[in-house]
């Protein structure tokens, strides 16, 4: 009888072997690991089909030094109409938020999960393109995009969109500063400046993610109170020192030496 049992089972299973991949694919897909990755190629595909690549060029997975380590930007798209730096969030349920709030929301019925809110952490990433480019950052737009079926449940600025609404924010700029000359000369710039796209470099990018956020706090900002950390002059008369800079820079500038 249980042979019997035990037999049934088995052909039950394998005759629907095909339910089984789809709940495995749904457990490998809800790692934040892949959720990421499934995102930034939803956001590649909208790019590579939506937009003229003779007119914008678009590199992804683009990684490069900074003052105070490297930081990663998903998707940079530079365009006659100026460099698009695009910040991609694989998330579901409703998103509350605003421009100047440091965390956002995403809730699902009663469950509520704070995050940083994507724009500070994309204006890092117009930083670093500015710097690695010396271009103005008025011609540098940043961009949010949400994929995966998430609704805003709070007004969003124009540069935080859903999907397709990606090519519609970028199409909006209709002032031409580059040439196509120029625009090709900067991705050359840029490829040239980006780290190699590799699992060394994720990985030792990873670990230098973790030392900043597990090293010990530095002096209190002598503006808001907050702890500062250590970051190196890109500009100026002072390019190359190192100083202590707020870590709620942009919103706090407080500024003091390294004894």
């Amino acid at each position: 009888m249980d042979i019997n049992l035990g037999g049934a089972f088995l052909e039950g299973m394998l005759r629907f072997w095909w339910a089984w991949l789809l709940v495995v694919l749904f457990a490998i897909g809800r790692l934040p690991r892949v959720k990421g990755w499934v995102g930034e190629l939803v956001v590649r595909l909208i790019l590579s089909v939506g937009l003229d690549g003779k007119a914008a060029h678009a590199l992804h997975d683009v990684t490069l030094e900074t003052g105070d380590g490297t930081t990663q930007v998903d998707h940079v798209l530079v365009s006659r109409f100026g460099i698009f730096v695009i910040e991609t969030k694989n998330m579901r349920g409703w998103i509350f938020g605003g421009a100047r709030q440091a965390q956002w929301t995403q809730r699902f019925y009663r469950q509520s999960f704070r995050f940083q809110n994507p724009l500070r952490q994309n204006y890092r990433h117009e930083r670093a393109i500015s710097d690695a480019l010396q271009v103005e950052p008025e011609k540098i737009h940043s961009v949010v995009v949400f994929v995966g079926g998430s609704r805003f449940k709070t007004p969003m600025p124009d540069n935080v969109v859903r999907g397709l609404g990606l090519l519609g924010y970028i199409r909006s700029f209709r002032t031409k500063v580059w040439s196509d000359d120029e625009v090709q000369a900067l991705v050359e710039q840029l490829k040239g400046r980006r780290l190699e796209p590799s699992r060394h470099t994720h990985r030792a990018h990873v670990q230098q993610l973790r030392e900043r956020h597990e090293a010990p706090a530095g002096p209190a900002c002598p503006k808001c109170g907050k702890a500062m950390m250590k970051r190196k002059a890109r500009r100026g008369s002072r390019v190359g020192q190192v100083f202590w800079g707020c870590t709620q820079y942009p919103g706090c500038r407080g500024t003091k030496p390294v004894q």
